[in-house]
Parts: structure tokens; C-alpha cells; sequence
């Protein structure tokens, strides 16, 4: 759908200033002033973040006492179970907590739900199983802050429960032996933006520090605090949590450890995605290449393999776990595609877009670790917030939904008002999961739709495209992009920047790329001067831009392209416009 495009407006000696006194190049210091930074101090922290900018592990909330809890339960060889969750952080969050305790000794293991079967977060049954088998401490990561009935079930059982999490919470907070979250009620911790697995490495790192009697960690401890940074890296990005703050700098050195010092899992995957061979890391690599493959482990229903492609030690291991993990990844792949196709179909036969604010879809032929991924799609297209749900095809249990969202919607108090009509439901402001009973579906998709037309006005259904700044082609050189590059790691929160540019002419036909030319590739010329674009996921733009035979106007990212060694500028196009 069309989008209305918003240009960052140019105060000349606003830039002119910051740039003298923060001594950095020009254009930087425009896309700085368009992220809202002014303060020369402000400036050199984000473009030269420092790992000592991390704040100490004991400063988060519960992590004191989740520390001595756990110390003591390794001295009294008690079982600790982590009970983690099956999406990129969550894996992530229980590979850092699980290497970390064998390495301090402790008798543990750990526990992921199964996506179909049991759902996100805590369980009874799964808590009852526990029990049985042995376990006398569960840490949950990632999961459990909302879990109110479920951690009274625990104390019942006899279980020590230590929550360490950074969802949003319920009313009311689960009655668990120490909580960790950065976001606790009453707590000073500056930072609530921690993805699950930040959580976990703050505790490891806790951890470390305790047994070692220092906040300097030496040996095979320091070694693994500093995979940890990177298995954290991973999380962070996955999860599209805002790259700020620590956040920033997690990522920052998370990915110079990744391509410096990654686990033997890591290398193996690392290698299989060729990214061993570039010179240096992105925040893309990651969000693009690391983490589906990881999370089409969890979609797929087997969070369990990536965990041991985490944390194992063994390089042929590690091989056959990446080569089945492809083999998920392209299942999941044909999947998707033909879940789209078939959500895109159902949303123009069943939805009017012109009146509706949100879109919710049900079939009793969807993959429930698959809509997720097709929600985010179809909220990407259309503007509009997106539930999808895989009802049980004996249309018996309750089905699962998977709902993404847009700026300015609130899908995490959306559901909540809903939540009478719901099962269950837990989640984020941007990305939420549910059950619904089969009987409740129509009702649901009602009084979703409902909230959706008093929260979300007209214009708020148009997507805006957020443009950094105006440019020319000409201006595109390799040191100007690299410049821009110093604004990395690129993710949620520090989008890569995009500019635009008008009077843009097609230098031939374009061309779809991609194993189902989903993509699009193109030179655009603009008074003699041709780049290189590619429009990832553009594949349905081919039609209508081959027939365009004047200028455009084009939104979009510059880039350094590095191929056999050779470093180019190439752009890769978000949008475009017929005309000037």
C-alpha cells in the first residue's frame, strides 16, 4: 500500500555546529540531529560506544538475590532446571544460563516448551513433569514475569522458582522465590529495554563475578562471558528490541566476538551461512542469516537442536545439527510462501481495507510456528495490525494466534481487552500470541476489530516511511557511506538511514533474483550517474515498474556491497514514486 513519506527537515547550522563540536563529518552529523542527538558528548558515546558502558549485573533487579540462591543450590547439589522459551532470545537466554552452570559445576538442565503442544511460557504440566523427575530449582528465561497461577503451582509443588524475564507484566506479579526484570515496580534500573537473553547473560555474568570473588573475571569464565556477548547479540536482535542504551553496545561487541571468538555451534552455523567469509559482522547478518535459522528450529517444533547447536562442544556435532537445521529453515521457507499467498487471498476475499483498522484471519491449514512470520508480513503490506490464528483441525482445541502490530497500536493491552474472549495471551506492545477457543473465534475477531477502529485513526492506517535526508547519486561514495556506516549496528530503534532522491531514471529492465524471485534487482541513472538497487522482497513491484519509461522519485539505504573482495556502493530500495 502507498506510503506517505517523511522527511527529516535540515537546520544547516544545527549540523554545522554539531559537526565542529563533536568533530565528526557532516553528513554524519545530519542523520545524528535526525535521531533526535544534539549534545556533542551524546554524539561521540553512540558512534563510539564502550563496553564499560554496560552497567553492573548486581544493578538489575533480583540479580543479587537470584545469585545467592543459585550459588547455594549448586553447593547443595539440587537439580536446577532452566526452563526457556523457543524463539531466538529465548534460545539464546537458555544456551548463556545453561553453559554458564556447567561451567561453575552445578547439576543441571533444562526445559523448552514445545511450541504446538504447550505454548509460550510456563505450563502446569510441564512444572508437574519437572517435579517429578527430579528438579528442585526451576530459572525460567525469557519467559514467566505473567505466569500468576502457574508460579503459585510451583511453590506447591515444592519448587524454587526464580523468574528472570523483561515481557510486560501482569496486575499483579507471580509469587516466585526472587524476580529478575529490569523493568520491576519500584526498581531505579534505568533501562527497561533488555531482550530475555540480556537478562540471562547480566545474571551469568553475576554469577561469574560471585564465584570468582571480583568483578574482573579471568579464564575459561572470561572466555565465556565473552561468547555470551555475542549469544546476547542475537537475542537482542531477534527479539526487535530498540538498539539503544545497552542494547547498542551488546550488539556493538557482540558481533566483533561473533566473528572473533564464536562458540563451536556458532562457527558451524557461521560457516553454512558463509558469514565467515566477510570481514567484519552486521546487525543484519544476524536478523537475516543467524537468527531464522535458529528460530526455524523453535517454529518447526525443535528448540531443543539450536540449544545443543548452542552449547555443544563437539565440531561434528555441530555439523550435522547446522545441516538439519537448513533442512528446517527451507521447510519453513516453502511454508511461509505458501501461507502468504494464502493469508493474502483470504485478507482482499474477506477484508475491506478501505474501512477495516485491523485484520484477523483463521484456517485450520496454517503451521502455528509459521504465522508469526506471515503476520508480520501482512502487517508490513497492508498497515494494519495482524492476527492470524491456526485453528485445530478437529476444530476441538483451542487454536493458536500469533498478532503483529504497527506504531501507535498496543497489541498487549489490545488482547487484554479481549481478553475475556481468550484462552491465554502474553506478549509485547509490537508482537503478542494467544489461544482461543474455536467458539470465540468470530467473537474475538469482533471486538478486536473493535478496538482497533477507537485506537487507530485514518492517517494512522497509511504507513509513514521515515527519510533521513535528501541526496543526490553523485554524493553516494564509498567514503560517504562508510561514514554513515559509523552509525552501526543497524536494527530497531537505529534503522539504517534512508534517504531519497528524485528525477531517477530506470537503466534497464529490472530483473527478479532470489530461488522465487521474490526479490528484485535494478540500475537506476541519475544525470550519468548508474548504481546498483535491490529491492528485497520488491518482486511484485516488477510488473509495474517495467512499464514506467520516466523519472522516479526512490526511498531508500545505501550500502557497502563486499563481493570476491571488492568493495562497491550499492542502495537497496524501500520505495518509490512515478514522477519527480
Amino acid at each position: 500500500m502507498p506510503k506517505r513519506w517523511r522527511i527529516a527537515p535540515c537546520d544547516p547550522d544545527s549540523v554545522a555546529a554539531l559537526e565542529r563540536a563533536a568533530g565528526i563529518p557532516a553528513v554524519v552529523a545530519q542523520l545524528l540531529l535526525s535521531r533526535g542527538i544534539h549534545d556533542p558528548d551524546d554524539a561521540r558515546k553512540f558512534l563510539d560506544p564502550k563496553l564499560t558502558g554496560l552497567r553492573e549485573p548486581n544493578e538489575l533487579p533480583g540479580v543479587p538475590a537470584a545469585v545467592e540462591l543459585i550459588v547455594h543450590a549448586i553447593e547443595e547439589k539440587k537439580r536446577i532446571t532452566i526452563y526457556g522459551d523457543y524463539d531466538a532470545d529465548g534460545m539464546t537466554a537458555t544456551a548463556i544460563l545453561l553453559r554458564c552452570l556447567r561451567l561453575l559445576h552445578a547439576e543441571v538442565d533444562f526445559y523448552v516448551p514445545h511450541r504446538m503442544d504447550e505454548g509460550y511460557s510456563l505450563n502446569k504440566e510441564a512444572l508437574q513433569k519437572l517435579s517429578d523427575q527430579g528438579s528442585e530449582v526451576v530459572v525460567t528465561v525469557d519467559c514467566g514475569i505473567a505466569s500468576i497461577a502457574e508460579a503459585r503451582f510451583a511453590r506447591d509443588l515444592g519448587l524454587t522458582l526464580v523468574i528472570t524475564d523483561h515481557h510486560q507484566m501482569a496486575e499483579s506479579l507471580p509469587e516466585a522465590a526472587v524476580l529478575v526484570h529490569p523493568g520491576l515496580p519500584g526498581s531505579e534500573y534505568p533501562f527497561a529495554g533488555l531482550c530475555g537473553a540480556a537478562v540471562a547473560f547480566k545474571l551469568a555474568w553475576a554469577l561469574c563475578q560471585r564465584v570468582s570473588d571480583s568483578q574482573k573475571v579471568s579464564g575459561r569464565l572470561r572466555t565465556f562471558l565473552l561468547q555470551a556477548v555475542g549469544m546476547a547479540a542475537i537475542g537482542t536482535v531477534c527479539d526487535v528490541v530498540p538498539l539503544v542504551d545497552e542494547n547498542r553496545i551488546l550488539v556493538r561487541y557482540g558481533l566483533d566476538t561473533l566473528k572473533a571468538q564464536p562458540t563451536v555451534g556458532l562457527t558451524a552455523l557461521m560457516k553454512l551461512t558463509k558469514l565467515t567469509e566477510k570481514p567484519y559482522l552486521q546487525g543484519e547478518d544476524i536478523g537475516f542469516s543467524l537468527g531464522p535459522r535458529l528460530n526455524a528450529a523453535g517454529r518447526m517444533g525443535q528448540a531443543e537442536l539450536a540449544i545443543e547447536l548452542l552449547t555443544t562442544e563437539s565440531p561434528e556435532r555441530a555439523e550435522k545439527i547446522v545441516r538439519h537445521i537448513e533442512d528446517l529453515n527451507t521447510q519453513r521457507q516453502s511454508l511461509e510462501r505458501s501461507m502468504a499467498r494464502a493469508a493474502t487471498k483470504q485478507t482482499k476475499e474477506s477484508c475491506d481495507l478501505e474501512q477495516t483498522s485491523a485484520i484477523v484471519l483463521s484456517s485450520h491449514e496454517w503451521h502455528p510456528g509459521i504465522i508469526g512470520i506471515v503476520a508480520g508480513r501482512l502487517s508490513d503490506k497492508y498497515h494494519r495490525p495482524v492476527v492470524l490464528i491456526a485453528a485445530d483441525p478437529l476444530g476441538v482445541k483451542p487454536g493458536i494466534g500469533s498478532a503483529r502490530s504497527v506504531p501507535g497500536f498496543n497489541l498487549h493491552e489490545a488482547l487484554a481487552e479481549c481478553g475475556h474472549l481468550l484462552e491465554s495471551h502474553g506478549g509485547h506492545a509490537a508482537a503478542a500470541g494467544l489461544k482461543v477457543s474455536p467458539k470465540n473465534v468470530d467473537a474475538f475477531r469482533e471486538a478486536f476489530l473493535q478496538v482497533a477502529a477507537e485506537k487507530l485513526s485514518q492517517s494512522e492506517r497509511t504507513a509513514e516511511l521515515q527519510i533521513d535526508a535528501e541526496a543526490s547519486l553523485q554524493m553516494l561514495t564509498r567514503q560517504t557511506v562508510e561514514q554513515i556506516e559509523s552509525l552501526a549496528p543497524f536494527g530497531h530503534g537505529n534503522s539504517r538511514p534512508v534517504l531519497c532522491a528524485s528525477n531517477v531514471r530506470l537503466a534497464g529492465e529490472p530483473k527478479k533474483i532470489g530461488a522465487t524471485g521474490r526479490h528484485l534487482s535494478m540500475m537506476f541513472d541519475q544525470h550519468g550517474v548508474k548504481i546498483r538497487a535491490v529491492a528485497f522482497g520488491g518482486g511484485d513491484w516488477h510488473e509495474e515498474l517495467s512499464r514506467i519509461d520516466g523519472p522516479l522519485s526512490i526511498a531508500f539505504r545505501p550500502v557497502l556491497n563486499n563481493f570476491r573482495g571488492r568493495t562497491s556502493v550499492e542502495i537497496h530500495l524501500d520505495d518509490w514514486r512515478e514522477g519527480e
